[in-house]
């Protein structure tokens, strides 16, 4: 029975959403392009659970380049409508588009001069003839048995605000280094972190010139903690690298005549690189995969920029 109530409640919300889904036009593009033209901040309001619709339609549109900030409607009429400039635009959610707080707020609004976009379930509704964009987020039945409880409705107009949204994020050509900088915190924005801002650089960089003795490159070694040395140029060119690895199979082959070497002598001239923009986590893939611990970062001129290390990565628990 559970079951049965279950795979009725997901069958009609994916239909509401496939209905909404055939009525899309041109109306929508005219939305899109309200929202998009807006210089100041795009208002969400709505009352009930069309307001918690609203919050989460702000918080995505935030999330992803367009300014948003929620506006209670009944707030609103008792002094938080100053939260509201001339230049922003409002999105309001009323299903039956007769929401008396959000009229209530209609000439205010023409008064400032703000665009109004509604997605209403009745385009012959207050809120709708009022609205210079009114998208229909109407359904033909809710989830709930009783066809009361906003369930198919509310999932509509939440799947239509993520269509707004992702439509502008398209619009304002948003990409991964926008996304992350509004993301700092929390699983997205250590996924989206890039090695420049992880990387060993400067005097925590280990690095020696080819012609330096082995017992300077233990010593460099040694004190950067990292396992490893870069060997660069005079230029700051990446000639090659020295790992512990490396020092191991040295000591096995040669024994005491190791010490004896140069750095030049003992590098691995062809080590794996990356450039400053790779993602965090693509750069612990690579490495996971190489079996390597640490990974040079590098220009385009091949100029050593710094060293990711493999601990690094994982402390951000990025998988």
């Amino acid at each position: 029975m559970t079951l049965d109530t279950a795979r009725r409640v997901l069958k009609i919300e994916s239909q509401a959403i496939s209905d909404v889904l055939a009525r899309l036009d041109s109306t929508f593009e005219k939305a899109v392009d309200l929202l998009f033209a807006c210089k100041g901040r795009v208002a969400l309001t709505g009352m009930g659970k069309s307001g918690i619709v609203s919050r989460k339609i702000s918080a995505t549109l935030s999330s992803t380049g367009t300014p948003s900030f929620f506006l209670h409607p009944a707030e609103a009429l008792h002094g938080d409508l100053g939260m509201i400039a001339r230049g922003d635009t409002m999105l309001a959610v009323s299903y039956g588009g007769e929401t008396r707080e959000i009229i209530a707020l209609l000439d205010a609004l023409k008064r400032l001069e703000i665009p109004l976009v509604s997605l209403v379930g009745n385009t012959r509704s207050t809120i709708a003839q009022a609205s210079d964009v009114a998208l229909d987020v109407s359904v033909s039945e809710e989830a709930c048995p009783l066809n009361l409880a906003p369930t198919a409705s509310t999932t509509v107009a939440m799947a239509v605000g993520d269509a707004l949204a992702v439509s502008l994020l398209e619009r304002r050509d948003f990409r991964h280094d926008d996304f992350a900088a509004l993301h700092p915190a929390g699983s997205l924005g250590k996924r989206l972190l890039r090695v420049d801002k992880l990387m060993h650089v400067a005097d925590a960089l280990p690095r020696v010139s080819p012609e330096t003795p082995m017992p300077r490159v233990f010593h460099e070694m040694s004190a950067k903690k990292l396992g490893m040395t870069t060997v660069t140029a005079a230029d700051g060119t990446l000639a090659g690298i020295i790992t512990d690895g490396d020092l191991r199979r040295l000591m096995e082959k040669h024994g005491g005549a190791t010490l004896t070497m140069t750095a030049a002598q003992s590098m691995n001239a062809s080590p794996q690189t990356i450039g400053p923009n790779v993602l965090a986590s693509e750069a612990l893939t690579l490495m996971e995969k190489r079996k390597i611990t640490s990974v040079v970062v590098i220009d385009e001129a091949r100029r050593v920029l710094g060293v990711v290390h493999l601990h690094d990565l994982w402390t951000l628990e990025l998988i």
